[in-house]
């Protein structure tokens, strides 16, 4: 069953080492057939030298496994939470990346400094506030997943514009149109989580980017009138 989707999960989420966004099995990467309406994710625990596509998982969107032989991601209630609220997002993937988590564990969005940024993610990284004691004890993966829904929606933020989020505490959720660009978005937040970092160390008194120059480097390379690239 999804024998392809389970090959190009599988292959998202052999990158995340080769990038170097996972320290052991601190990740993993999900991607959906809407019209099927599953998705597949990334088993458990399970080490990347010994993972193979045959143990990726398929899951309903109930939270169902409906094939695998092992258990899925226990960020997998997370993963639906996403693809329920926004049927733009194709592929997720969560890591405990250094720099990205660095941010989330100080409870701070990520500000665009530069146009790197700018290219990428339309104005900040937003940080979700920590999740209270009943959120922790009853749901956590699920509430984490609502926790950041809600945000989205609160600050009025397209989650193709800004295709990344911190989790105070936790750490980077980053997504796309399928498990590809969702770890090239999460390499790309923690490029500019890492250059953020030393920007402020370098000139504490930073600011971000003129608005002008962000949209201009957004807006050529996203949207109607995009013309970055061939």
């Amino acid at each position: 069953m999804l024998e392809e989707l389970k090959k190009k999960v599988y292959e998202a989420n052999m990158l995340l080492p080769k990038y170097g966004l996972v320290t052991f099995t601190w990740g993993n990467v999900s991607a959906i057939d809407r019209e099927k309406g599953l998705f597949v994710i990334k088993p458990s625990g399970v080490p990347y030298e010994t993972m193979t596509a045959d143990d990726m998982v398929v899951m309903d969107m109930e939270g169902n496994r409906v094939e695998g032989r092992c258990k899925p991601s226990s960020d997998t209630p997370t993963h639906l939470e996403l693809y329920k609220a926004f049927s733009s997002i194709g592929g997720i993937v969560h890591t405990h990346s250094s720099y990205a988590t660095s941010w989330a564990q100080a409870g701070r969005d990520i500000p665009c400094y530069g146009t790197t940024h700018a290219d990428y993610i339309y104005g900040e990284v937003p940080c979700a506030r920590c999740l209270d004691r009943d959120e922790i004890e009853s749901a956590y993966e699920e509430n984490t997943g609502r926790l950041i829904v809600s945000l989205f929606k609160e600050r009025n933020k397209d989650p193709m514009a800004v295709p990344a989020v911190l989790c105070k505490n936790h750490g980077p959720f980053a997504w796309g149109k399928d498990a590809d660009e969702a770890v090239h978005n999460a390499v790309v937040l923690e490029e500019v989580a890492k250059m953020a970092y030393r920007a402020e160390i370098i000139n504490p008194r930073i600011m971000p980017a003129p608005s002008e120059l962000q949209d201009k480097h957004y807006f050529r390379k996203h949207g109607a009138n995009a013309y970055y690239g061939q």
